[in-house]
This record gives C-alpha cells, structure tokens and sequence, in this order.
C-alpha cells in the first residue's frame, strides 16, 4: 500500500519551518564545482507503464508520442539548450516583406533510413508536401490538421473539401531542396510552430505504399532523426538506437535508450534504480522524506527541471454553483476589486507550495502567468518586459494589505446588499493528493488571515472523471486552481484562458469599471487586440501584451502561482541543462546533446548549473 503524507505531518512542518521556505540557498554561500563525470557506457534504461498507441506522428496529439517522434524525424528548425532557434533539416531560410511566404532551403543529403539503419532515399521539399496532404485528407484522421491548416493558405478549404486542387494550399516543394510555405495572414511565431509533428516530413513513396500500415509498427516507417527505433513490442519494451547515418550523428552522444514495460513501474522505480537497473526516478511526496533524511539517497535527490505550464488561482466571474453557496452573494463580492485584492494579497502562496514542496517551496512560485524563459525579443526577458516587470520579484502576501483590502471591501460590499461571510466555493481534484493537501491549508491559511467572519471557503473535492466538465468548464466554482500551457512562442498562448467565450474565468462578465467609468475586462481585451494586431514591430507586441497581462493580475482577476516541474524531485544521471530547451513544440524533448553522468546529480549540482545555464542562456538572447 502506497503511504501518503498527511495534513497534520504537513502543517506541522509548516508551522516549524516554512519561513525559511527549507530553501537552503542562504546556507550555501558559494557552489561546490561540479566534479561528476560522464558515464563510460552511455545508454540510457527507464521502465514505463503507459504503452503509446500509434508510432504514426502524423496523427497523434499525445505529448507520450510526440516525445518518441521527436527522436526519430527531424524538422526543419530547431532550438538549442538556451532556447535558441537553429537551422535543422532548413539550413537557411527567408521572409517575404509581408510576412506571408516562408522560404526554406534544405540541406543535401540527409538520408530516410529503415528500421535496421538501411539507406532508403534522400529527405527533400517534396516530403513537407506529402506530410502535408496527409494531414489535410480528413480519412487519415489526423488529431494535429488544425495546427497546420490555421496557419497555412487554403489549407483548411482543402481539408473542409471547398477546394480539391491541393497546388493552391500554401506549401510547395520549388525544387528537391527548396520548400515554401505561404500563410494566410502573418504569423510572427510560425517559426516555432515548426517543431510541432504536423509539420514533419514523410516519404512520400514509402507512406503511399504502407498505406493504412504506416507507423503500426517500427518496421512500417522511416527515420532521418538521431536515433532508429530498432525494438517495439506494446507493454514489452521500446528500444532506440543512434541513427549513424544522422546528419549531425556527432552530436548524439547517447548510443541507446532502453524503455523496459511494467505495468507496476511507479511503485517499482525506486527501487530499481537503487539498484542500478535504470538511469533516474521520480520521486513522490510520500517517499521524499525518506530520500531526503538518509545521506546516502539525499546525496543523489535534485529539483525537476521547471516545465513551461503555469497555475494560478482563477476568480470566477459568472458563478452557476448551487443557491445553497450563494452566488448572487458572490458576484457581489468578486466584482468588488478591494475584495479580490483582499485574497490575493492574503494568500500566502510559500505555505501552501509547503505541501507539495516541503524543502524548497519558493522554487516554483511565480509573479505573471506566463513563466520566466518562455520567450523574449531583443535580449528581454518577456517577464522582464514593461508593467510586468515590476511583479517581477514582487511579494504578493502581505497581511497588512489584505486587512486593508478587506476593511475597504466590508464597507462597499455591505453597502451592496452583500452579506459576510462571503462563502467561496473551491472545487479540487481527489486524484491530486497535492492539491487535497493544498486546498485544505489554503483555506485554513485565508480564513485565520482575513477573519472567518469574513470569507468562509468551501471545499468541493470531486473525483477526477468529468472533473473540469463538472467544476471550471460549467462555473462552479468561485476560486478554482488552474493552469495553461503555451502553443506557441509568442505571449498571445497565454492569453487564450481569458478571452471571450473561454471557459476558465468568464472575466468578460465582470462589472467593475475602472476610474474612468470603463469596463475593466474591455480594457484588458483593447489590450491584448492591440498586441495581436501588432505584426511587424515585435518589441511593440511583446511590450503591449505584458501591459495587458500586468493589467489583469493587478486588477486582481487571477492570482499568479506557479510553474510547473514534473513531479517536483527525482534522482537521475541526467544533467537537464544539457538538453534542448523549448517550452513548444518538441525540441526539448530530444534526447540529441545529452550525456549520461556517470553518478546521479545531487541539488548542490543542480542549482550551479542552473545557475550556469541562466546566464548563458541571457547572454545567449543578447547575442542572437
């Protein structure tokens, strides 16, 4: 039986050392220099529980898939460990004064190889455009089209059957090494959409005679990646093996990458990798401590890598719980600005990220809803950019301000015909034991802060089947823990959550105006319509989104939490700095420029080379 931790073991670690957050960087004045080495066998063995379903990338939309498709084809652009775009299979390319025609130049032999590493044919344009009439014919079912026809001209009449010509869809193959691409308007971050699988070459010849058998098997498909998947047998093993006949074959340092079925791996990783059988582990909550109290496992135990999906804490604007929860009450009080206000600045996020990380709580808390290292323009980090930039390093709790907040809100809110306690509904997900955890001390937390005679949090757990159907999509909820992930390079994907017609917070329902007698939201959305329109100047775009987002987080409609990191802690003998870095797309899913350590990284290793890498990557920016 798994062990959970329990509240009260949390709380009381609360209570005995979140001040300090367990964040022992203050006791580390300077960074050991890292001594590890790299293995002398370099293949990489894991085990796994959820066996993929198709090997066939150009219909799947399953991150599982993508990330084995990413080592087996290649793209035309690509991104580097700092997050900065490369040529790939395109070794140059070029723009239309309007933005509209993407010109590519591909390199010259690159070979399509089998299964076995056999020569089958060169990769050249043509093969875009027969990815891309597989894509657009609606009986291959493509789970990814959308991605390809938003963008490309004529695309999505092809595939809607208005037009049967596919020489007007914008993509062309000029010659075997120049492809081109037109779109239907401009999109300053087509070039990052490239390292999505809808936009992956195929064999045409080799696709046409497969037919519906293409990718059913690791013999019914072709490679020109890094690596050929040489072994699949469904819930036995997947085995990949360097591609020799890569063209950047030097770069590919990993020789094998051995994935090991067991329907029992969770509970079992820890375990074998004690033992040596494979190269890292994710380690649960429940088992941390264990970890972390003997010096020998400690030793080996890091930080994940942040990840580029973000939480925050969502106001709901257009409740539709049950009268018993009061929403008439509640939309009283959430289009009180000093009201949310009240919660945001009360809600100290270091005490509950406690119960997920209880060793260093203030790794993953943010200040904006799009993360640090997403994207940047001129060498600026976006979340350094304008009105966002001063959120940055900004502490949102301060118990002071959320009484001041609150005592405003009381006079204006019973002047209203609201009535206190204002209850508020929070849905959470019974499957998360960290988010069970979260809510119960964030309702605790609140309520002793501002004054239970003030707000009265509800706690609504709901069983993971149907759970956003039933809470976030529907409304009912009044304060609900969310989270977004981006498309795209471009800020706008962090948008999407809060425009009209979304389902998160229905903030275009709000009536709060602003000194100016304006309807907060309608100014927020001139914002963001501004940005969107903005095409050619990048740094005005950039600039004017981050206004837009700095608008909505201090007007208080969505209180900023976290970024996400796997599963929070792990032991591996992998060094994440050394991987390909790109929150979209499939980049950073590749295994090219990894090596194996030849011991696991411990934290102390982790954050100098975090730390290393940062500064790199900023340097980086500014030169490219």
């Amino acid at each position: 039986m798994k062990k959970t931790i329990s509240l009260i073991l949390i709380l009381s670690f609360i209570l005995t050392s979140c001040s300090g957050g367990g964040n022992d960087k203050d006791t580390i004045q300077k960074p050991t220099p890292i001594e590890n080495k790299y293995a002398e066998k370099q293949v990489y063995k894991t085990v796994y529980d959820e066996e993929i379903q198709t090997i066939n990338y150009l219909i799947t939309a399953t991150d599982l898939e993508f990330a084995l498709a990413a080592n087996l084809v290649d793209t035309l652009v690509d991104y580097d460990k700092y997050g900065i775009l490369k040529p790939g299979l395109a070794e140059s390319w070029e723009i239309s004064d309007d933005g509209l025609t993407w010109t590519f130049h591909l390199r010259k032999k690159v070979k399509w190889v089998d299964f076995e590493g056999n020569e089958v044919a060169e990769t050249t344009a043509n093969d875009f455009v027969s990815a891309a009439q597989y894509l657009l014919t609606p009986a291959n079912e493509s789970a990814i089209a959308n991605l390809f026809y938003g963008v490309i001209n004529n695309a999505e009449s092809y595939f809607n059957g208005e037009i049967t010509d596919f020489s007007k869809v914008g993509v062309k193959a000029v010659d075997d090494y120049t492809l081109v691409y037109t779109l239907r308007e401009p999109v300053p971050y087509f070039e990052s959409m490239l390292t999505y699988v809808c936009f992956f070459p195929v064999y045409g010849p080799y696709l046409e005679k497969m037919g519906n058998l293409f990718g059913s098997s690791n013999s019914t498909m072709l490679y020109n990646g890094s690596y050929l998947l040489s072994e699949f047998e469904s819930k036995k093993q997947r085995i990949l093996t360097k591609n020799h006949a890569y063209w950047d074959a030097e770069n590919i340092f990993i020789e094998k990458l051995e994935y090991k079925y067991n329907d029992e791996a969770t509970s079992l990783a820890s375990d074998m990798f004690k033992r040596g059988e494979i190269s890292d582990v994710y380690i649960p909550l429940a088992n941390l401590h264990e970890w972390m109290n003997d010096p020998e496992l400690k030793a080996q135990v890091r930080p994940d890598k942040l990840g580029s999906y973000t939480y925050f804490y969502a106001f709901n604007f257009e409740p539709k719980f049950e009268d018993e929860f009061e929403p008439v009450n509640w939309k009283l009080a959430v289009n009180n600005l000093n009201f949310r206000k009240s919660i945001q600045t009360g809600l100290n996020r270091i005490t509950t990220m406690t119960t997920e990380d209880p060793y260093n709580p203030e790794y993953r808390i943010i200040n904006s809803i799009t993360p640090p290292n997403f994207s940047s323009q001129n060498g600026l980090d976006y979340t350094l950019t304008k009105n966002l930039a001063s959120l940055y390093v900004y502490d949102f709790f301060n118990e002071n301000q959320a009484k001041s907040y609150r005592d405003k809100a009381v006079e204006e809110l019973k002047s209203a015909g609201a009535t206190f306690p204002i209850k508020i509904l929070m849905p959470y997900n019974t499957n998360s034991t960290f988010w069970a955890n979260e809510a119960q001390v964030l309702k605790q937390q609140l309520e002793t802060t501002l004054g239970s005679d003030y707000i009265e949090i509800i706690l609504l757990p709901h069983a993971p089947t149907g759970f956003l159907d039933a809470t976030r999509r529907t409304g009912n909820y009044a304060l609900m823990k969310c989270n977004w992930g981006p498309d795209y390079a471009d800020p706008q994907t962090y948008t999407d959550p809060f425009e009209r017609g979304s389902n998160y917070n229905f903030p275009e329902f709000t009536t709060q105006v602003d000194e100016n007698g304006q309807n907060v939201y309608e100014v927020y959305e001139s914002m963001v319509l501004s940005a969107e329109k903005e095409l050619v100047d990048l740094t005005k775009r950039y600039e004017t989104f981050a206004n837009a987002e700095a608008y909505l987080i201090e007007n208080a409609f969505v209180i900023p939490y976290s970024v996400g990191g796997g599963n929070g802690y792990m032991a591996s003998k992998v060094n994440p700095f050394e991987s390909q870095f790109s929150p979209f797309g499939i980049s950073s899913k590749r295994w090219k420029g990894q090596k194996l350590l030849s011991k696991p990284m411990n934290t102390e290793e982790f954050k100098q080379a975090q730390k290393e890498w940062q500064k790199s990557r900023d340097q980086a920016l500014k030169e490219e």
